[in-house]
């Protein structure tokens, strides 16, 4: 495996895993909020984190973004940083940001030119276009954010992520609010993206019932444990 320093960005790295967690603890000011966590996932996967409320799937996501450090362990990501997309958790004030659906999808390929360039470039745009396809959203690209449905937002908002991503996308409670046909819909799309693109997928949802269905592996955080595995839907058909 190759030796790295937690969370440190490679250009090359071991193909066994893109993400490995090493008997890791999290918390705040020295004290734990989660067990002891332990999983790896390869280039391909895609993972659903569940659990309960406060059993810290959200404080995972960011001690892998590299936002904390674990008081315990260690965090291999065996990918740049700036080359993973993510989709946090939405908030009041974002469901009203009023910008286009362009503009907001175009910030993803922020890291994709120089930051001082005053426009964005063809490349940028024609991967905000190809976003926009993968996410079934070229529709409403003109459309101001704001006046969108909750499903057609979170699909902007994962274009965004995937305008950002080359192999890795990591999603914080995407379907926290939506209805029940809206979340199908959004769990079948980010299968698609998994499968086509051979995209790496990290996903917190409290719906165990999706994760079986869509996930290749789980990774279930309660109080006391932590339980990671395979599903049925693991297969090679995931990968390139």
């Amino acid at each position: 495996m190759t030796e790295t320093t937690e969370n440190e960005n490679v250009d090359e790295y071991d193909k066994e895993y893109i993400l490995e967690v090493d008997k890791i603890v999290l918390g705040y000011n020295g004290m734990p909020v989660t067990c002891e966590i332990s999983f790896g996932i390869s280039e391909g996967d895609f993972l659903c984190v569940t659990g309960d409320n406060g059993t810290g799937k959200s404080t995972l996501i960011k001690a892998v973004l590299g936002l904390m450090k674990p008081i315990e362990g260690h965090i291999f990501l065996y990918a740049p940083k700036n080359e993973i997309g993510y989709l946090p958790q939405q908030n009041e004030i974002q469901k009203d940001f009023p910008a286009t659906n362009e503009e907001i999808v175009l910030t993803g390929t922020f890291n994709k030119s120089k930051w001082y360039k005053p426009f964005y470039s063809k490349e940028q745009k024609e991967r905000a276009i190809w976003a926009f396809e993968k996410t079934n959203s070229l529709d409403i690209k003109n459309h101001c954010y704001s006046f969108l449905s909750g499903g057609q937002q979170q699909r902007v908002l994962l274009a965004r992520a995937l305008a950002a991503a080359k192999n890795m996308i990591i999603l914080d409670e995407p379907t926290a609010n939506l209805d029940p046909q809206a979340t199908i819909d959004f769990f079948e799309l980010l299968k698609k993206i998994n499968k086509e693109e051979n995209m790496t997928i990290v996903i917190v949802s409290h719906d165990h019932t999706h994760a079986l269905k869509y996930a290749t592996h789980i990774l279930r955080i309660a109080k006391e444990s932590c339980d990671f595995k395979a599903t049925e839907n693991e297969s090679s058909e995931v990968r390139v």
